[in-house]
């Protein structure tokens, strides 16, 4: 007779270990299964570390709601947990009037998603930031910087006490869907199997190729993944700045903007490369030193006085993205059995920036989806 427990949850990065810790800690059995031999190995290793505070989201879009709850229960969690993070602020910046009007919508967003947010003119801005270039910005105080990987042994620990336990080095090849109350059986890359009454898809960047394993998941229900590397440079030397420093956005990439660590040391990042690799095991992270020369002019709008040669090649994401170059970008996926009709499954798809932000109210609400499949 084959194990059983009451949740499985597939992918031990922030959002998974965040489900997970939600699933135990309201007396559920709860498994996070994890295919690499740590936490953390995939997208939320690979990030620039910010809590976003929710100003660009479209106003009653998941993105928005839970970015913002998210954003309120990662500072208790780190306040409470004594995960080191700093609320640094972030200025969203304009170089030409024509960014300046590009604010307000930002500004009117904002607002609506009630996220706090303070216009400045050029002389606030420098006043702020003196090495600064722009004619106007929005500064958001609520906008931080998390030690992420103290995030996630933060949310293990926390599952590890609700009686929850992380199982490393376990991959999983297929899931068979039960039906009429039968369980789901998990089926492990090693031939193990394990019966679960519930089970979440937090892959990542694995989440709709394994989804297509999903015995008895309907195939219009899997969004086509595609695969976008940002590439991160570093400052050689010290920053001049003690806020984030963002351009204005064009759709969903907020351009190369400057962010700090915890220690204070510069970044600049992401780019948006479109990958033409259709699996992640074929994905090359390597950060080419020559597109650096592209940051240079960009960052120079907003830091005229940036160096040159003082941009190291650091480290590259990749976004699990479910939508292809030229396309609108949409909404979070979190597929519960109200759209798919199966009980006591849950897909998460698309889930990039501000996935990590968002990662304690997306585990609120997909335990909310599994209790309304389930009671």
């Amino acid at each position: 007779m084959m194990d059983q427990v009451d949740s499985i949850v597939i992918g031990a990065g922030a959002v998974g270990l965040a489900v997970g810790r939600a699933l135990a800690a309201s007396g559920r059995e709860t498994i996070v299964v994890e295919a690499e031999p740590a936490i953390g190995q995939g997208v939320s290793s690979r990030n620039s570390e910010v809590i976003h505070a929710g100003l660009y989201y479209p106003t009653g879009s998941l993105k928005a709601r839970l970015c913002v709850r998210g954003k309120e229960l990662l500072y208790a969690l780190c306040a409470s947990h004594g995960v080191e993070h700093r609320r640094c602020g972030k200025l969203v910046v304009a170089t030409t009037d024509a960014e300046a009007a590009a604010l307000l919508t930002i500004q009117a967003r904002a607002d609506a998603n009630g996220v706090p947010v303070q216009w400045l003119d050029a002389g606030q801005a420098k006043a702020l930031e003196p090495a600064l270039h722009c004619v106007a910005a929005l500064l958001s105080p609520t906008t931080g910087i998390v030690d992420s990987h103290g995030f996630m042994l933060a949310l293990q620990g926390d599952l590890e006490r609700a009686g929850g336990m992380v199982a490393l080095g376990s991959a999983v090849d297929a899931v068979v869907l039960g039906s009429g109350g039968a369980p789901h059986v998990v089926r492990m890359a090693d031939g193990s199997e394990v019966a679960a009454r519930e089970v979440v898809n937090s892959a990542s960047l694995h989440a709709c190729a394994l989804a297509r394993r999903f015995d008895g998941l309907d195939a219009r229900f899997i969004p086509q993944e595609h695969f976008a590397k940002g590439n991160y440079y570093s400052l050689g030397g010290r920053a001049p700045f003690t806020h984030l420093i963002y351009p204005a956005p064009a759709d969903a990439w907020l351009g190369v903007h400057l962010t700090l660590d915890l220690g204070g040391q510069a970044k600049f990042g992401p780019d948006l490369e479109w990958l033409q690799a259709r699996r992640p095991k074929d994905i090359d992270y390597t950060v080419d030193p020559r597109r650096a020369d592209g940051f240079y002019a960009e960052v120079r709008r907003y830091w005229p006085g940036l160096p040159d040669g003082a941009l190291q090649p650091s480290y590259s994401g990749v976004r699990p993205k479910i939508y292809g170059p030229g396309e609108k970008a949409p909404d979070f996926r979190v597929d519960g059995p109200p759209l798919h009709g199966v009980g006591g499954l849950v897909n998460l798809f698309g889930i990039e920036s501000p996935g990590l932000t968002s990662a304690l109210a997306i585990a609120e609400h997909v335990t909310s989806l599994l209790e309304g499949a389930t009671t």
